[in-house]
């Protein structure tokens, strides 16, 4: 390769860096189109500015270039997508030898407040969930909002539930989560109640060699998009004026444990956030411990009685 390449519009070594990802590194297309369209604003900023050659480029370059994505209006979030893309090409220009230095270092993009999470409060989660009815797919909805806010369950670890998972003698759940990490969860005795209730009228629903926990019309088990859609009808017929949505039920689950017992390691447990080293380094708290907070917080949850030996 040419060590002194001009920067012209569709570049080679920009073409040659997209082929690298595509091929070598095999990212998506998405990610590479991305990579593709960041590059092509750090393309078009360096013909304005009369830079020549990539190798050209230093760290003033590279501010003056996020000081052009901030007046543009582009968000926290992408600035940091777009300065990464840009280090990322260096250090395959520096690799090739068509650069000496990565300008991008030491630029990073502004820290962005992160937006605290919709939820509902206690008297909000209370009314949601004040449903008396014997219509099995309500009994089932009534199922899945306790134990969702119960439990603090994703989305897809509820829709993934199978019969088995569910240990009503010990009152706990097991939860397969984000990269196929198992965790075991207590269940707070409302939620105990609903899934009683619904299980004894899912016989009607569900196809014989059906293994899920929820189950449609249909007898199979229930989509996501069904249920988002479901939690939004039920909020409308109970009287709250608010957008609710299944992740929600979650953000409320952890922002009442966390008020209530202020053991951040614990509800970060319960929640089965494994990658919480990145913002917080924490040690393992066994499960007796997490059932005992969990006991005395969760607004819904009832004392435990020991267990004979």
């Amino acid at each position: 390769m040419n060590d002194t390449e001009e920067i012209k519009p569709n570049g080679q070594a920009i073409a040659d860096f997209l082929a690298y990802l595509k091929h070598e590194r095999r990212v998506s297309p998405h990610t590479l189109s991305n990579y593709q369209r960041d590059l092509g604003k750090l393309q078009r900023f360096c013909q304005q500015q009369l830079v020549q050659t990539w190798d050209e480029l230093r760290d003033h370059h590279i501010r003056n270039f996020a000081a052009r994505l901030r007046r543009d209006g582009l968000g926290g979030r992408s600035m940091q997508r777009t300065l990464s893309a840009v280090r990322s090409f260096y250090n395959y220009l520096l690799r090739e030898g068509m650069a000496k230095i990565n300008p991008a270092t030491s630029v990073s993009a502004p820290k962005q407040k992160r937006a605290l999470p919709d939820l509902l409060d206690v008297d909000q989660m209370a009314k949601l969930l004040d449903i008396k009815t014997d219509d099995p797919l309500d009994l089932r909805d009534w199922a899945i909002m306790e134990l969702m806010y119960s439990s603090g369950l994703r989305l897809s670890e509820l829709t993934h539930l199978n019969l088995l998972d569910i240990d009503h003698a010990d009152q706990t759940v097991r939860v397969t989560g984000k990269g196929k990490k198992t965790r075991i969860v207590p269940i707070g005795r409302f939620a105990l109640e609903a899934l009683r209730q619904w299980l004894k009228a899912r016989c009607t629903l569900a196809k014989e060699d059906e293994h899920a926990v929820f189950v449609s019309k249909n007898g199979t088990r229930l989509s996501p998009r069904s249920i988002q859609s479901r939690m939004r009808q039920w909020a409308t017929k109970q009287g709250l004026d608010k957008h609710v949505h299944p992740h929600m039920l979650r953000h409320s689950f952890a922002s009442h444990m966390l008020e209530s017992s202020g053991d951040l390691r614990a509800v970060q447990e319960l929640l089965g956030h494994s990658d919480i080293s990145t913002t917080q380094i924490y040690t393992h708290v066994d499960f007796q411990h997490l059932a005992s907070v969990y006991d005395k917080a969760h607004p819904r949850a009832k004392k435990r009685k020991n267990k004979p030996a």
